[in-house]
């Protein structure tokens, strides 16, 4: 079955946006307000259309003083209440908008750091940072914007309907030539929005990752002339882009159109029905405008909530997304054993690591013993696995056969945290944050250390010897990833923290 033709599970998607509603449960009362707001809006509008009878043939026909003294303070009151709720409607789905968006980010990001490190490897930093930065807004649009106008727009309409009937069932029959063609609208965006949007998202998550990729490379793309090249991949990508977001609004613009011209067929229609003979006697002048005031105001409405279904989609494809990285299972942490002060006797038994996806196996039938209080060095060839013997200590991988032995038991027997806090770790690509110095060296349970402590770990990794130079010592802000330091002082710092930490393992990738 083509992707045009792919049918929508509406259950699924029931269920998606049901529980991303889910996320407007903690402001249910400003959600309230804003219903109210919402709805006071809609009744404003109702009402101004209700008073165009009595205007047109109160005041013109037959003269009446109490609709010519009553009708302006009407108008003006209807007008100020749709102001107030126009206000408080507008400003509530600001508020909900944000918190939600604020909330799934939150989500988003604390699964990235409970999910196993593999995660990490299977798919692009660009994507990972995509889905909190665009993917995330895009829930907005569905679990309130298009939330707004599902609700005031189809109560506005609902109200220019009941207006219609109320001055005229007979003529209200035109809308039998606008309810098919919109479900046949409405069915047909549906489809189109869900199919596009995960189009988008991929997009946008590759152009998050080329921009990543040559931020971070910015010396080897200069050092190997690859500047064309990678403008070249981001073009490509900004292009696909944008062809997609083309289609999107091309798809908002058709509709619009479809559902224009088809109230104006509608609109025909009741002209056509009023100038009937048989009509003509039994309609009044205000009865005719008032149902073609009821027509027009219902036009705007119908064309949003067709449009809406864009809004829903584009949010239920992102929240597709956003929930499946959520619902990734955690870190195995089956462990119960809690290793206070670790002694650092570690033993490879038989170990095997073969990564997903991969044609050979890493490590093979591994027998190492590494005694405490001993330095133990691999030496290898590039890629012959001594990474990968590293990081099946602190468990970023779980070995696939054998086991290892730490302090008399199996490491999986520790619980994670109590494992972790027994390794210090200087990996082959240094990694700081965005900070000072102290607050690098002294990074996380480590928060809160003494000067003279990380003094002393500076001392120790012969870092002092240029911290003392910067403007700040160690206060001093190092930038993004310690741009503003040499590769060297990067290391320096990283064995810093690691020394500090004074763990019973400590591992130099």
């Amino acid at each position: 079955m083509s992707g045009s033709k792919k049918k929508i599970d509406w259950k699924e998607t029931w269920r998606v946006y049901k529980r991303l509603l889910g996320y407007l449960k903690p402001y249910r009362w400003v959600g309230v307000g804003t219903m109210i707001g919402m709805a006071g809006d809609a009744a404003g509008q109702t009402l101004l259309v209700r008073l165009i009878k009595p205007m047109i043939d109160g005041l013109f026909v037959e003269k009446d003083p109490n609709t010519i003294f009553w009708l302006p303070i009407y108008i003006l009151g209807l007008a100020a209440m749709r102001g107030i709720a126009s206000y408080y409607a507008d400003y509530g789905m600001g508020v909900l908008a944000r918190n939600v968006v604020k909330d799934i980010r939150k989500d988003v990001f604390a699964s990235y750091l409970r999910v196993p490190m593999p995660f990490f490897a299977e798919e692009a930093s660009g994507h990972q940072i995509s889905r909190i930065t665009y993917t995330s807004d895009q829930v907005a649009k569905a679990s309130t914007t298009a939330f707004k106008s599902v609700v005031q727009d189809g109560l506005t309409a609902v109200g220019m309907v009941a207006i219609m009937l109320y001055y005229s069932a007979y003529l209200t029959l035109a809308l039998l030539v606008l309810v098919p063609t919109l479900i046949g609208v409405v069915t047909w965006i549906s489809r189109r929005y869900r199919r596009i949007s995960r189009r988008v998202q991929d997009t946008m998550g590759s152009v998050a990752g080329i921009v990543r990729e040559v931020v971070d490379g910015s010396r080897e793309v200069r050092i190997y002339g690859a500047q064309s090249r990678e403008q070249s991949r981001f073009d490509d990508n900004v292009e696909r882009t944008a062809r997609f977001t083309l289609k999107i609004t091309s798809t908002a613009a058709l509709s619009g159109a479809m559902v224009q011209t088809t109230a104006a067929i509608a609109l025909a229609v009741i002209i056509w029905l009023a100038t009937r003979p048989w009509s003509l006697q039994h309609i009044t002048a205000g009865t005719f405008t008032g149902v073609i005031f009821a027509m027009v105001g219902l036009m705007n409405p119908l064309k949003r909530l067709t449009n809406v279904q864009g809004d829903i989609q584009r949010g239920v494809a992102a929240a597709e997304e956003l929930f499946e990285t959520m619902d990734q299972p955690p870190e195995r942490n089956d462990g119960e054993r809690t290793m206070e002060q670790g002694q650092g006797d570690i033993r490879f038994e038989g170990v095997g690591l073969t990564y997903a996806n991969a044609a050979g196996a890493a490590l093979q039938d591994i027998d190492l013993h590494c005694p405490q209080g001993r330095i133990t060095a691999l030496v290898g060839r590039s890629g012959s696995g001594k990474t990968s013997l590293a990081s099946l200590l602190p468990r970023f991988y779980e070995p696939s056969t054998g086991r290892i032995v730490i302090d008399g038991h199996d490491y999986r027997d520790y619980s994670l945290a109590s494992l972790r806090r027994q390794i210090a770790w200087v990996g082959q690509s240094v990694v700081l944050f965005d900070g000072t110095v102290a607050e690098n060296i002294a990074y996380g349970e480590m928060t809160g250390a003494s000067e003279a402590d990380i003094v002393a770990a500076a001392e120790a990794a012969n870092a002092m010897v240029f911290i003392e130079e910067l403007p700040d010592g160690i206060h001093t802000r190092i930038g993004e990833d310690g741009g503003l330091l040499s590769g060297g002082q990067r290391q320096r710092i990283a064995i810093a923290r690691a020394i500090l930490k004074n763990a019973p393992i400590l591992i130099l990738d």
